[in-house]
């Protein structure tokens, strides 16, 4: 299953390898992102940072909104 959200921030980074080195991960990471991994909470802001927020936190961990509103 591949992650829309996630390939919507490669195509915006540019390509796996970009958007893994904007978030500071290597690119398997972003592949297992996109391939139905788990994304780490402490991920979400960098991927939100790599695509100038066209890609919003809650898109990423709909379940991390109620934290977020919060803060």
């Amino acid at each position: 299953m591949t992650n829309k959200v996630i390939q919507r921030a490669i195509d915006i980074a540019g390509s796996q390898k970009k958007l893994a080195d904007l978030c500071g991960v290597a690119q398997p990471t972003v592949w297992r992102w996109l391939h139905g991994g788990g994304i780490d909470a402490k991920y979400v802001m960098p991927i939100v940072k790599a695509t100038e927020g066209k890609i919003k936190a809650t898109e990423i961990r709909p379940d991390l909104a109620p934290l977020l509103r919060a803060s």
